[in-house]
């Protein structure tokens, strides 16, 4: 459990491949908005975000940066969100709910081990 959180915190990874779809419609991104407003208004949702286009990334590897992402092709990390949820399993059934993982983009459920620091 997070120092300072009622019950366990795991983060859902929402990926996306660039390369094999199309950028989301505005009905897709709706979907998204109303997804983490569902999850807001269950108390469930402690912070989200998506994230830019992976070609806008830069990759440090050793000491040396570099234009693009980690991984070259591939799904990458399109956002993340922090839930509450009391065990795994009622995790993985909020992700569920997430349009990526219909969609087949696909989501990752981790566990947050701890420490944290978010700033205002």
């Amino acid at each position: 459990m997070t120092k300072g959180c009622p019950m366990p915190q795991y983060v859902v990874l929402i990926h996306s491949d660039p390369e094999a779809a199309d950028p989301p419609t505005d009905e897709e991104r709706a979907a998204h908005d109303r997804h983490a407003e569902e999850l807001a208004g269950s108390g469930s949702l402690a912070i989200a975000y998506a994230l830019g286009p992976p070609g806008e990334a830069v990759a440090i590897r050793g000491g040396t940066a570099s234009a693009g992402p980690l991984r070259s092709s591939g799904p990458q990390v399109a956002g993340f969100c922090v839930i509450d949820a009391p065990d795994l399993d009622a995790a993985v059934a909020i992700a569920h709910g997430n349009p990526a993982a219909r969609a087949g983009a696909g989501v990752e459920v981790r566990p947050v081990e701890g420490g944290g620091v978010l700033r205002h």
